[in-house]
């Protein structure tokens, strides 16, 4: 009895002791450089809010914050990447629709969004618009859609990847019009600016952050944004509702995670840290320019959000067979 007693002492005292460790950890939080994880290539509206907040986030952290541009799969590389890492606060992943969509596109799910994840932050939500080559006679989305009706199947539309936040748009516009414009996947929102730019598809749904230099410069052209007001960026663009679909809307969401496991004290951290940061002016200021409405939401309302989303996609990836095999 004596033995057991002792046995049972000395595993409660090292139990309190890892958690005593872990406790001074984290009030020392952070003490190295954290890696921001981007599961997309440069230049894609995730990457974006990222390079935009990083420096001022690495400030108020007074730490270095590293973007890491780990893409391929529509984001699930560097997603799981995140999933695996310590949950130490060393490791964050930023995201978008397809952190929700990509587990439905799979007969076996790469990661579990509710039990691989803590929620950090909703950062943003992000407009978007519909994006033609200027060699397609469509002017408004009227237009576009009797074009597509008149052929189908002819037309195609970019996408950053199966369950990109473009190939749920199209697929929701696909579905509410009564039409079937094919998706062309791409590794990235980057590439597929450069795909409509020259020509190699008809359109996109592209995030205005980012984006609006092209319809400037004539390379492009904007038929209408995606949300249900227009856009601060194009004031003169009409929405997909008023163009000529009435009752189309969406908006990507844009999220911070952190592994499952993280303490909450570092989750509370890092919370109220970026939204410091995003209540700055002039990082309120570019947000605005970019489309991006900023959110700065508690880790509870994050996780509120990610549990209706799922079920909210769960019904568009089974009506229209999206799948990423």
């Amino acid at each position: 009895m004596t033995l057991r007693f002792w046995d049972v002492f000395a595993a409660c005292a090292m139990a309190l002791a890892i958690a005593g460790s872990a406790l001074a950890q984290s009030d020392k939080y952070p003490m190295k450089p954290i890696r921001w994880v981007v599961p997309f290539p440069p230049g894609g509206s995730t990457d974006v809010i990222a390079r935009l907040v990083s420096p001022k986030f690495a400030d108020a952290l007074g730490q270095q914050v590293l973007i890491d541009n780990r893409s391929g799969a529509s984001g699930t590389i560097g997603t799981v990447l995140v999933a695996r890492a310590a949950p130490d606060g060393y490791t964050l992943l930023s995201n978008t629709l397809p952190f929700v969509a990509n587990p439905q596109l799979h007969s076996t799910p790469p990661y579990d969004i509710l039990r691989e994840f803590e929620p950090v932050m909703l950062i943003a939500n992000q407009g978007s618009f519909l994006a033609l080559h200027p060699s397609v006679p469509a002017r408004n989305v009227r237009e576009l859609i009797a074009l597509a009706k008149a052929k189908p199947g002819f037309l195609n539309y970019g996408t950053a990847g199966a369950g990109s936040n473009p190939h749920i748009a199209g697929e929701l516009f696909n579905l509410m019009a009564k039409v079937n414009m094919v998706p062309v996947h791409f590794k990235g929102g980057g590439p597929v600016i450069i795909a409509i730019i020259g020509g190699e598809v008809a359109f996109s749904y592209l995030a205005i952050a980012g984006a609006t230099q092209h319809i400037a410069s004539g390379r492009m052209r904007a038929i209408a944004v995606t949300g249900t007001k227009r856009e601060f960026a194009l004031p003169d663009v009409p929405t997909v509702a008023e163009s000529g679909l009435p009752g189309f809307e969406f908006s990507a969401w844009h999220w911070m995670m952190a592994p499952k496991g993280t303490s909450r004290s570092i989750i509370d951290t890092l919370n109220e840290k970026l939204k410091n940061v995003l209540r700055l002016p002039d990082i309120a200021l570019r947000f605005r320019q970019e489309a991006l409405e900023i959110m700065a939401g508690t880790p509870d309302e994050l996780g509120t959000l990610l549990a209706a989303e799922i079920k909210k996609y769960a019904h568009l990836v089974k009506e229209r067979g999206m799948r990423a095999e």
